[in-house]
């Protein structure tokens, strides 16, 4: 029986080359995302497989998790891994911030972690276990002054330690709870002028590759003793300046 992963954010950037890669492999894949017009592009350009099924929904919203949970069991059978990928980032200085970009940020970035993660948990502990891991940032392990991001590394890091805690509460469950903690990745977020000043931020000097990351997931949600872990892929700017 083929496995299935859940996967928010899952119609552009690494959401999208996350799901296409767990396709490639022959897992089956629930895709979530706010706009259905996205998702089915996202599918289409997939080749409409019909392992793939969209779920949309604002991962902000606790029904939307639920919609997700029950409709991917009601077509996959089970759920064996969750990839809280869905996530904005809002990098100025501390002054600058609005209300607007705390509430986005809480919105996206921290209800749509747990929301989907008490889903998964909750499918996870009666199926006796499975993989959750969260796509974090490298600013909530290693600051940096020349890109401020004050709001992103207190939620970011906020999840890093929320992975390392529900790695000990689930480990009885044989629950694997980790993260992937990106640096500067090529995807649309960035515009290209910007790229040689983030080529900066870190000792390789370059922007890290969509599948850089996808290669980071793929390992941790096929590592069964490793849990806990915050796995950089960032050119090493983790490791300091």
């Amino acid at each position: 029986m083929s496995q299935t992963v859940v996967i928010t954010g899952a119609s552009s950037g690494i959401g999208f080359a996350l799901a296409d890669s767990y396709l490639s492999a022959g897992f089956n894949v629930v895709g979530n995302g706010r706009s259905r017009e996205r998702l089915q592009d996202a599918a289409e350009k997939l080749g409409n497989p019909d392992n793939f099924l969209t779920v949309e929904g604002d991962i902000a919203v606790a029904d939307t998790s639920q919609r997700i949970f029950s409709e991917a069991i009601r077509r996959f059978g089970r759920v064996d891994i969750l990839v809280n990928n869905a996530g904005v980032f809002i990098a100025k200085p501390i002054t600058s911030y609005t209300t607007d970009d705390l509430d986005t940020l809480i919105n996206t970035n921290l209800r749509g972690f747990l929301y989907p993660t008490q889903a998964a948990v909750t499918h996870m502990i009666e199926n006796g276990g499975g993989h959750i891991v969260n796509i974090t940032a490298v600013v909530g392990i290693q600051p940096n002054a020349n890109a401020p991001a004050t709001l992103p590394a207190l939620v970011k890091g906020g999840i890093n330690q929320a992975t390392r805690s529900l790695a000990t509460e689930l480990a009885k469950h044989n629950i694997k709870v980790n993260a992937v903690a990106p640096g500067v990745i090529d995807t649309p977020l960035h515009s290209p002028e910007k790229h040689a000043f983030l080529a900066t931020l870190n000792p390789f000097g370059r922007l890290g590759q969509v599948k850089e990351i996808v290669d980071a997931v793929r390992y941790l949600t096929g590592a069964d003793f490793t849990t806990g872990v915050i796995l950089p892929v960032d050119g090493g700017a983790a490791a300091g300046r």
